[in-house]
């Protein structure tokens, strides 16, 4: 069966944080039309503070996502992967795997925070949007509401 995805990295620092800097970073698109990608492949997208969150649109090797994928039979696996650990905010347990049927779609999101070895820099932060399709979509999927929505997001102070 089919599996699309598409990987959107949105990053940015503390001057994006508050007032209308964070509006602008908050208006960002959690979802794009999709262009071809040859099997194998994830669209991904990354806007950063330093290009005014425009999107860099481009792809990547399924193997590079941070996600893991497993297709049994009649369901796919989906179950993101956090990496790296050292960058995770304070967050309530993790949930469990998610299981799409031909058809469903899924929008996971994890946010990192990080700082330099020896605090000069100050902190960055960075949201990882997965958008996951099981089966035949058409282009404008990601633009809909998804089948299933997990926000692992946790606080970034």
């Amino acid at each position: 069966m089919e599996i699309t995805v598409q990987w959107i990295r949105t990053s940015w620092t503390k001057q994006s944080r508050g007032g209308q800097a964070a509006a602008h970073r908050n208006a960002a698109p959690v979802g794009f039309q999709l262009p071809h990608v040859p099997s194998g492949f994830a669209h991904f997208i990354q806007m950063s503070e330093a290009d005014g969150f425009e999107p860099c649109v481009g792809r990547k090797d399924m193997g590079e996502i941070g996600v893991s994928l497993r297709d049994e039979g009649d369901r796919l696996r989906v179950m993101a992967r956090v990496e790296p650990l050292f960058g995770l905010p304070p967050r309530p347990r993790r949930p469990p795997a998610v299981r799409l049927g031909p058809g469903q779609w899924v929008r996971w999101q994890l946010n990192y925070r990080f700082t330099s070895a020896l605090g000069i820099r100050g902190w960055s932060y960075w949201l990882d949007t997965f958008n996951i399709a099981y089966g035949p979509v058409d282009r404008d999927v990601f633009l809909s509401d998804p089948s299933v929505c997990i926000d692992e997001c946790g606080p970034v102070r």
